[in-house]
């Protein structure tokens, strides 16, 4: 058996689905929390749209889990949404207008913070040992960024007549 089978074989059998559907419990009642206070989303439809987004991930983790092939969780979730969301798929209008309840960027504020608290040993071991040159580069790479998203803004706005 190959090394990335058994690798994979391993991390598929780490993964608890009672632990992850607990741990989307709070993460849901996060994001609805944040559903209703930042676009002012009724509580009851956001509710319930964040319940399709539960069922969903769930299936997909089952299916990361179970399933006779291996793909990465975040390539079943997807799969499973896309397949709910089908127009002929029994009852993708019901699910379509449940999801249309949670505002994404609601949602993705709290991810964000959190990936911003989630900086592992090996991270700060590499910071400690580049120093400056890791500094440096980070400034180059954010002016860059901000430049290049300068001139992309501005040849758009001028290519409208603003």
């Amino acid at each position: 058996m190959s090394e990335s089978a058994v690798a994979t074989k391993s991390t598929r059998s780490k993964i608890n689905l009672v632990d992850h559907a607990v741990t989307l419990i709070i993460v849901c009642l996060v994001g609805l929390v944040m559903n209703t206070v930042g676009p002012k989303i009724p509580l009851a439809d956001g509710f319930m749209g964040m319940v399709v987004i539960y069922l969903i991930t769930l299936v997909g983790l089952a299916l990361t889990r179970f399933a006779p092939f291996y793909l990465p969780s975040v390539a079943w979730i997807s799969l499973v949404g896309i397949v709910a969301t089908l127009p002929w798929t029994p009852g993708s209008e019901w699910v379509v207008a449940q999801a249309k309840s949670v505002n994404f960027l609601a949602l993705a504020t709290p991810a964000l913070a959190y990936a911003g608290f989630a900086i592992a040993k090996k991270e700060i071991e590499v910071a400690k040992h580049s120093g400056w040159k890791l500094v440096l580069v980070a400034c180059f790479v954010f002016l860059g960024t901000y430049a290049g998203s300068v001139l992309v803004a501005e040849l758009i706005l001028r290519l409208q007549g603003v």
